[in-house]
């Protein structure tokens, strides 16, 4: 598995391009892979014929681990992956260089367990993995109430894996939280909670245990849960999907860097006039000028990436006990993408030109929504935008781009009164406001510093033509 950029520590394969047996070429693509930011597509490498596939699909493989054998027809893959395992190896497209871990740790992990363990007292005498034992005791799954997984698994030696509990709850009604939570007990064919669901009280007052019924061989059942079950039930139809894949390592960071920061927002906004003033006067400029493609949100960027370097606590990393910061600004840019949200980094935003930012943020972001951007383009950044004014939003909080200290958010422009004489003899005026959510680490940025960087990019943005000029001014003088 090749490293997509230098923090990526495991990516999941989304899918082979190949089979046991193909012959391929060094350029031809084996697989695709994903991570938390991107897809992308794994060459073989060597020419030769694939000996043996190590991991399935939907696998999430630490970076460096084999994931094929690749040599001669007729070799044998176990001989060649043990001698690798003694001199490492060695990838030169893709950058890769470790060392092959031993077949019999490898054989420990393709197996998940070699070991087995009880769920209860009652059934310690039965073979089961870890992972299935895990599954059974949360989903409050008696073994000794399914005879087909009390007499074998599908597992090596009988053994009850994983997709056997998975095969089992299938054909078991599902359990609410609360009846999860009681224990095992006599389950009822039908619950009367949403989509059928066993209630905990229907759970215990149920006049007799229910068997589920195992359909067909074991070792026929899939190991993976069906994405969409449909039920008929009073609700109407119910779609469960599996969080899987990309959206489940978004799922894992977005909650990781909540549980491992202390995040606090504030609000604030400024007035748009100038700035939409500016923005259409840009809009209706000649080409040669270079700035008739130049939006709102890239006016935004600009004026971020000058003002992050007067409070450099803004533009930082908190990795453990330390602080990091940095001079220059490396702005990630917030993408809604088909797959998921991708942070594409413009390098070195600090030092662009207004056109430059502007021409690099869409150039990202077009790469991110055809899954073409590359690994270091999404890894490095020192402060994140998001961008929700689009849709409306008027106001949200921003989940940290860890390990990063702050993040912006940009909301939709919307009247607001101000106490001004207008033309009407009115002495309350409806202007348009930009509202910006600041969320920063409270670990290591105090609110009072924090409020003085957005209250010094609302001044900017309200004055936004006079900004712009002199950052130009202060350009020509050094």
């Amino acid at each position: 598995m090749p490293r997509q950029g230098n923090t990526v520590e495991s990516c999941i394969i989304t899918g082979w391009k190949v089979k046991e047996g193909d012959k391929v070429s060094a350029q031809t693509v084996v697989c695709e892979v994903e991570t938390d930011k991107a897809a992308f597509e794994v060459p073989a490498g060597e020419a030769g014929t694939i000996l043996k596939i190590l991991h399935a699909q939907s696998d999430d493989v630490p970076v460096l681990e084999p994931i094929a054998v690749i040599g001669t027809a007729g070799e044998d893959w176990q001989a060649a992956l043990a001698a690798a395992s003694t001199q490492g190896i060695s990838h030169e497209d893709t950058k890769v260089q470790g060392t092959v871990p031993a077949l019999e740790s490898l054989s420990v992990n393709l197996h998940a367990s070699v070991t087995s363990a009880p769920v209860s007292e009652a059934n310690s005498e039965i073979s089961i993995s870890p992972r299935a034992r895990n599954l059974a005791e949360k989903e409050a799954l008696p073994l000794e109430s399914v005879p087909a997984l009390a007499a074998a698994g599908s597992g090596p030696g009988g053994r009850i894996i994983e997709r056997d509990i998975s095969a089992a709850l299938q054909n078991r009604p599902g359990l609410t939280a609360a009846a999860r939570a009681a224990g095992t007990g006599t389950i009822p064919q039908a619950g009367s909670g949403i989509g059928g669901r066993v209630t905990a009280a229907e759970l215990s007052t149920s006049p007799g245990t229910v068997e589920p019924s195992v359909r067909g061989s074991l070792g026929e059942v899939s190991g993976v849960l069906a994405s969409q079950q449909q039920l008929l039930t009073g609700e109407g139809k119910i779609t469960e999907t599996p969080i899987k894949g990309i959206r489940k390592i978004i799922s894992d960071r977005m909650h990781q860097s909540l549980s491992e920061s202390a995040q606090f927002t504030l609000n604030a906004s400024a007035p748009a006039q100038k700035l939409q003033d500016l923005r259409s006067r840009m809009k209706n400029s000649t080409e040669e000028t270079g700035l008739s493609k130049i939006t709102i949100n890239d006016l935004i960027l600009f004026a971020v990436s000058r003002i992050l370097p007067q409070f450099p606590f803004m533009n930082a990393h908190k990795t453990g006990g330390t602080l990091k910061t940095f001079e220059r600004v490396h702005l990630g840019l917030a993408v809604d993408t088909p797959r998921g949200l991708v942070v594409p980094v413009i390098r070195n935003a600090s030092l662009l030109s207004l056109t430059q930012i502007s021409s690099e943020a869409k150039r990202l972001a077009a790469a991110c929504q055809n899954s073409s951007v590359k690994p270091d383009e999404i890894y490095g950044s020192t402060f994140t935008v998001t961008n929700l004014g689009s849709l409306g939003i008027t106001s949200f909080t921003p989940i940290l781009n860890a390990p990063e200290v702050a993040i912006l958010g940009v909301c939709a422009i919307e009247l607001k009164p101000t106490a001004a004489a207008c033309d009407c003899g009115s002495s309350v005026c409806f202007e348009p406001h930009i509202g910006f959510s600041l969320t920063i680490n409270h670990q290591v940025v105090d609110g009072a510093p924090a409020a003085r960087f957005l209250k010094a990019l609302c001044e900017a943005v309200a004055e936004i033509d006079l900004f712009l000029a002199n950052q130009e001014s202060v350009c020509t003088t050094q």
